[in-house]
């Protein structure tokens, strides 16, 4: 009789932790399940998605400039497509600029506009400017050989031309004006410019830098909006002290978040939140939307399991303290097998599962005040 009490309370115990872990894992389910499914207001179908940004959204123009900042080699890629194709994505599979555009209902990949092979199609239904290693102050990309936002807007100038070209004008401006554009960097401006080197600390503190930056967005957005474009998603910046390398290299021993570099991203945001709603009022029929990253970061981070994760300091890559770019290779030992558990892939980007997830947290909500 002992035994079986015993037994019973074994079997309650374990059907209590199954039932808990089975409700986790519908809502991370039911998350993926809607991701290409997005229901827009009125009927509304959008031609192209067209991404401007750094490293969270490259998806390889870095491939073919000169710089350091490259990601095209293993184990980079190895959940991308049919799998181990390293191609410049800084993640093991998809990043936001694909999850974006199939969100919108456009298409499943976003590619690079730099890359060579691309057709008319791909160039119509929307492509990524982004460059990892970028920021919103212009001096970000110089240190590390990357395009700036004003080169990707040069490349954008290109574009238009090169569509109205092969379409003619009017449909160049319905694709243009109809587009959702998505604007996602500024994290490498606090995590790397401003505090891993001397050049911008000499003459600015956090305040008048996060200044800098806020009126380098807010010209950024103006050039844009004069270029066609309405419909704008901006992504905050997240909760960089949190990211596993800012941890290492400014937690302690204990690895804690940052607080400096959260209380920066926080100050800055809440500065493009404002110059956003400004300019909305000032450009006429603007879509600006502002997309709050940090928090859903932050939620992510603060409760893993609710997400379906359970790594949240390291990244998967190696010892996932430190490697980045080039020093995640394939030569590293000891990445896991098992990148789904983690909310990183390597010390600075997350993985393609978080990416689904943060996409969703963010976006979601928002799509209706894109139209």
């Amino acid at each position: 009789m002992f035994k079986n009490n015993i037994g019973n309370s074994r079997y309650r115990s374990m059907s209590l932790l199954c039932g808990k872990l089975l409700s986790q894992w519908l809502i991370v389910i039911l998350m993926f399940q809607y991701v290409s499914a997005l229901i827009l207001p009125n009927n509304e179908t959008v031609p192209a998605v067209i991404v401007f940004g750094d490293s969270i959204v490259d998806t390889g123009n870095n491939n073919y400039i000169s710089t350091l900042v490259k990601c095209n080699f293993p184990p980079y890629g190895r959940d991308f497509a049919e799998g181990n194709h390293p191609s410049g994505r800084f993640s093991n599979g998809l990043v936001p600029s694909d999850i974006i555009a199939a969100k919108f209902g456009v298409k499943k990949f976003l590619p690079p506009y730099l890359d060579p092979t691309l057709q008319l199609q791909d160039l119509l239904t929307g492509v990524s400017f982004a460059s990892g290693g970028a920021g919103y102050d212009p001096l970000t990309a110089e240190l590390v050989s990357v395009m700036s936002l004003s080169d990707q807007l040069i490349m954008f100038k290109e574009y238009i031309d090169k569509i109205k070209a092969a379409v003619g004008g009017n449909r160049t401006t319905q694709i243009v004006s109809k587009s959702i554009y998505i604007v996602c960097i500024g994290s490498d401006d606090i995590a790397n410019t401003y505090t891993q080197s001397p050049f911008r600390r000499a003459e600015y503190d956090i305040p008048s830098y996060t200044d800098l930056m806020a009126s380098e967005a807010s010209k950024f957005f103006e050039t844009l909006y004069g270029m066609g474009a309405r419909r704008i998603g901006v992504f905050g910046i997240p909760a960089i002290g949190c990211v596993p390398s800012q941890r290492t290299m400014a937690g302690g021993l204990d690895r804690a978040c940052v607080e400096s570099s959260n209380e920066a991203a926080m100050l800055f945001n809440s500065k493009l939140s404002s110059q956003m709603d400004a300019l909305g009022k000032k450009l006429p029929d603007a879509r600006l939307v502002y997309l709050d990253s940090y928090n859903g970061l932050l939620k992510m981070i603060r409760d893993p399991a609710k997400y379906g994760f359970q790594v949240t300091e390291k990244g998967c890559c190696g010892t996932g303290n430190i490697e980045v770019s080039i020093l995640c290779n394939r030569y590293i030992v000891n990445t896991c097998s098992n990148s789904s558990d983690y909310i990183f892939w390597d010390s600075y980007h997350p993985t393609e599962q978080a990416y689904y997830v943060l996409s969703t947290i963010t976006l979601d909500e928002k799509v209706k005040q894109f139209f």
